[in-house]
């Protein structure tokens, strides 16, 4: 297990390699997405994102993902902290339609979300990881009739304090709009930003947070050639290309690019 030192070590490294403004000289910070398979990189990685399950990488400044709003598939979960629609009936993620929505709705259904998913931060600090990645904090922009924006914000608090007492960070995952304010209001560090620069909403992370925003854009939905979105002003310093299935590179959809 890393020391608080050597995590303060890692992430000023991190913050020196990807400069100081989304707009200067393309980043040298080596990143990877790698939420369908951990797998180790010719050369190395200076930053890597890995699911709650998998482990850190060593000498990478690694990123815990924890899908901190829905429910990942297969997991059992006490219903009363699923949330329902005005018929009653549960919310599952039209995309992900084995995920079920969490409801944080109340202090006391929040209360109860976060025992289940505090020890997985603590877990992640324990196993040596340098930050959490906390998903689908845009419930409330996607579910507006049954979720409100309060309710998920004050959700992630508590994912926020449990990560810095464990001391490690905290990411924004998505949401642009407000992110400055959502950055103030819950205490993120950093922001991890999917498709940015396919649904321009790039400025309003780098705005909020410089260089320290990790944009990962996808193949299937590439609204111009890869190269011409790394020459863009506004993209992110750190930005990549990924398969959208996240795969290894022993699987034939494997795509990895970085500007």
């Amino acid at each position: 297990m890393r020391t608080a030192a050597a995590r303060a070590c890692a992430l000023a490294a991190a913050v020196a390699l990807a400069g100081c403004g989304a707009n200067e000289q393309p980043s040298h910070e080596r990143f990877d997405y790698q939420l369908g398979a951990a797998y180790d990189v010719p050369g190395g990685l200076d930053t890597v994102v890995r699911d709650s399950t998998a482990e850190p990488l060593p000498g990478a400044l690694s990123i815990c993902y924890v899908n901190g709003l829905q429910t990942q598939p297969g997991a059992e979960w006490n219903q009363d902290l699923l949330l329902r629609d005005a018929g009653g009936e549960l919310v599952v993620d039209p995309d992900w339609p084995d995920e079920h929505i969490l409801d944080p709705g109340t202090p006391e259904k929040r209360a109860a979300i976060d025992a289940v998913l505090g020890p997985v931060i603590e877990g992640c600090a324990a196993r040596g990881f340098d930050a959490v990645e906390i998903d689908n904090l845009d419930s409330w922009t996607r579910f507006p009739d049954s979720i409100d924006e309060d309710s998920v914000l004050a959700m992630a608090r508590l994912y926020a304090d449990r990560a810095h007492a464990s001391g490690i960070e905290i990411a924004q995952k998505n949401t642009p709009d407000g992110a400055g304010r959502i950055r103030d209001d819950v205490g993120f560090d950093f922001a991890v930003a999917e498709e940015c620069l396919a649904y321009d909403e790039c400025g309003s992370y780098t705005s909020a947070y410089g260089s320290r925003v990790y944009d990962i854009e996808y193949t299937d939905n590439l609204p111009e050639p890869f190269d011409r979105s790394c020459a863009r002003q506004d993209r992110p310093s750190v930005t990549i290309l990924r398969d959208r299935g996240l795969v290894s590179p022993s699987d034939p959809a494997y795509v990895y690019e970085q500007c």
